[in-house]
C-alpha cells in the first residue's frame, strides 16, 4: 500500500480508489509516510480526511442494522438449540460452543467485503467440515483428543474469520495485522457491552421482585441467552463503523498493560524459585503456565498490532522488548517441563499438543523478539515487528488444523 501511495501521489483519482478500496491499510500506509509527505500538496487534505474525528457514533444504514438483528437473533436460536431439539446441553455447548457466534462474524464480514462466491463457498465448506466432524466424534466424555478437538475447533473458526475478514486478500500483511488490532477491539468493545449488560441484568431482576414478580428463569433462559451471542456481533458492528469508539481506548490499554504485565512476571517467575512449585512434577501448575504464556503472547500481539501504526513509536519497544524476552524464558521453562515430561512418561495427545503448540509460540517469539532489537537500534522500524507476526499466523492455522482434525486419528479417540 506504501508504495501504491507514494507512486500515486499527483493522481488524486487513483489515491481515491486505493483509499475506498481498503480504508484503514490506506489510513496506516499513509500516516506512515506522512513525515516523508509534508511538501506535497494532498498531504494536508489526506491527513484532515483521515484523522477526522465524528462527534456523534455512527449507526450505520438501516440494512447494516437488520443485518446485526438477523444475526443476532441466528446465533440466539443456535445457543437455545438444545432446549428446543431435547439435546443434552452438556454435550452440545461442548463441541458447538465455537458455532454461535464465529458464522455470524464470517457473514458480516463477507458481505460487508464482499467475498467471491468462490471464497464463501469454501470457508462455509470449512464450517460445515468442522460442524460434522466434532459433532461424530464418540461419546467418550474422558476423551483427550476430544478436548484438544474443541478447543482447537475455536482457534480453526478463528482463523477462517481472519479470512474473511482480509477479504481472502492472504498476501496483505497489512490486512492481517488489523485483524489482530480488530480482535482488540471487538475484546474492548465487546466487555463493555457485557458489563453494560450485567447492570441492566441486575436492575431489571430486583426492579420486577420488588412487585412481587420472579422472572429470573425465563430472564435468563431468553433474554441473556440471545443477549451473550449479540454482544460480540454489536461489538463488531460498533467498532467497524465507528473505529473512534475504541481506537483511542486500545492503544491506551497497551501501554498500561504490557509494563505492568512484565512487572508481574518478572516478580511470578522470582515467586515460582522461592515456593519451591516446578511444573516438571505438578502438571496442573504446568497447564496455568502455559495459559499465562499464552495470555502473554496475546498481549505482546496486540500491542505490537498497536504500535506499529505510528513507524516513529519507539517508547513501547523499550518494554515489548523485555517483555518479550521475558516470554521467552517462561516459554523455555514450559518446554523443557513438557519434553521432561514426555521422556519419564511417554507421549499422549495433551503433550504433543502442548509440546507443538510451545514450539511454534517459542519460535515466533524469538523472531519477534529480533525484531524489536532490531527497532530499537534502529536498524529497521517497527512495521518490521508487525510483517513477521503477520507472516507466521498461517502457521498457527495449520497447527489447529492439525490437532483439531488429524489428533484424534493419530491417538485413536483416547
Amino acid at each position: 500500500m506504501k508504495d501504491e501511495i507514494l507512486s500515486n501521489l499527483n493522481d488524486p483519482a487513483q489515491l481515491e480508489k486505493l483509499y475506498r478500496a481498503n480504508k484503514s491499510a490506506f489510513k496506516e500506509a499513509f500516516s506512515a509516510l506522512l513525515p516523508e509527505l509534508k511538501d506535497n500538496s494532498l498531504t494536508g487534505f489526506w491527513n484532515a480526511r483521515l484523522n477526522f474525528t465524528r462527534e456523534e457514533i455512527s449507526w450505520g444504514t438501516a440494512r447494516d442494522l437488520l443485518f446485526v438483528i438477523v444475526a443476532a437473533l441466528v446465533a440466539g436460536l443456535i445457543a437455545k438449540l438444545p432446549a428446543f431439539l431435547h439435546i443434552d446441553e452438556e454435550l452440545f455447548y461442548t463441541r458447538n460452543i465455537s458455532f454461535i457466534v464465529f458464522p455470524a462474524l464470517m457473514a458480516y464480514f463477507a458481505w460487508k467485503n464482499r467475498l467471491s462466491a468462490g471464497k464463501a463457498a469454501f470457508i462455509t465448506g470449512a464450517m460445515l467440515v468442522g460442524v460434522v466432524f466434532i459433532n461424530a466424534f464418540p461419546a467418550d466424555p474422558k476423551s483427550d483428543t476430544l478436548v484438544l478437538s474443541c478447543i482447537h475447533l475455536a482457534l480453526f473458526l478463528w482463523s477462517l474469520l481472519g479470512f474473511v475478514f482480509v477479504g481472502g486478500a492472504l498476501n496483505d500483511l497489512e490486512k492481517r495485522l488489523g485483524y489482530l488490532r480488530y480482535n482488540g477491539d471487538l475484546i474492548v468493545m465487546t466487555t463493555l457491552i457485557v458489563i453494560a449488560g450485567a447492570i441492566l441484568t441486575g436492575v431489571t431482576l430486583s426492579l420486577f421482585r420488588l412487585i412481587g414478580l420472579d422472572i429470573e428463569h425465563f430472564y435468563f433462559n431468553y433474554i441473556v441467552v440471545f443477549g451473550l451471542p449479540a454482544a460480540p456481533i454489536l461489538g463488531t458492528w460498533l467498532t467497524q463503523a465507528n473505529p473512534q469508539l475504541v481506537g483511542k481506548v486500545s492503544p491506551v490499554i497497551a501501554r498500561i498493560f504490557s509494563p505492568l504485565v512484565l512487572v508481574m512476571l518478572v516478580i511470578y517467575l522470582v515467586a515460582i524459585i522461592y515456593s519451591g512449585k516446578d511444573p516438571y512434577n505438578d502438571r496442573e501448575f504446568l497447564l496455568i503456565f502455559n495459559a499465562l504464556l499464552v495470555g502473554v503472547m496475546a498481549i505482546i500481539f496486540f500491542s505490537v498490532a498497536e504500535i506499529s501504526k505510528n513507524a516513529k513509536n519507539l517508547r513501547e519497544v523499550w518494554v515489548l522488548f523485555p517483555l518479550s524476552v521475558v516470554t521467552i524464558i517462561v516459554n523455555g521453562i514450559a518446554l523443557s517441563a513438557i519434553l521432561f515430561r514426555i521422556v519419564e512418561w511417554g507421549i499422549t495427545p495433551n503433550r504433543a499438543a502442548v509440546l507443538g503448540g510451545n514450539t511454534l509460540m517459542l519460535i515466533n517469539l524469538v523472531l519477534v523478539a529480533v525484531q524489536l532489537y532490531k527497532a530499537l537500534v534502529k536498524k529497521t522500524d517497527i512495521s518490521g515487528v508487525g510483517t513477521v507476526i503477520s507472516l507466521y499466523l498461517p502457521l498457527y492455522f495449520a497447527w489447529t488444523i492439525i490437532v483439531t482434525f488429524l489428533f484424534p486419528l493419530i491417538f485413536g479417540f483416547r
